[in-house]
């Protein structure tokens, strides 16, 4: 596993099940360690990190200059619940959630319009996971 990576993290990108060339979407990316670290770790795949805050954000460019030099790792400040994919943007393959309150039941309404927006950005047979506190689960959109 890449450094600096807690084993919570670890034992989640070592869950998700990661090949050659998938186009990654992690929501509430914070400071970017596990996209960053999905990045190091498969040199084939790409991955887009998104947060609700811009502090987040920056602290995840600041942190993976060279992770977004080589074109494979991006962020952007967004809600999952306005997510969209950019013009000409590709879907992906995978999405992944690590403890995002929109998306832990506490407010259905977002949650329904946040499950909306990712299956727009998904690939038709692309998969969600969501990690809560105890497993990594996985949601049919």
């Amino acid at each position: 596993m890449a450094s600096k990576l807690s084993p919570r993290l670890a034992a989640i990108v070592d869950a998700l099940p990661l090949r050659d060339h998938l186009r990654i979407l992690e929501i509430g990316c914070g400071p970017g360690a596990a996209a960053r670290a999905i990045v190091q770790l498969h040199p084939t795949i790409t991955v887009l990190g998104i947060d609700r805050s811009a502090k987040a954000i920056q602290q995840a460019v600041a942190g993976s200059e060279p992770e977004v030099a080589s074109g494979r790792l991006s962020f952007r400040q967004a809600a999952i619940e306005d997510f969209r994919l950019a013009p000409g943007e590709a879907p992906y393959d995978l999405v992944f959630a690590v403890r995002v309150g929109v998306l832990d039941g506490r407010h259905p309404s977002l949650e329904a319009e946040a499950l909306k927006r990712i299956k727009a950005a998904l690939v038709p047979d692309g998969r969600l996971f969501i990690d809560g506190q105890e497993k990594l689960n996985t949601k049919r959109l």
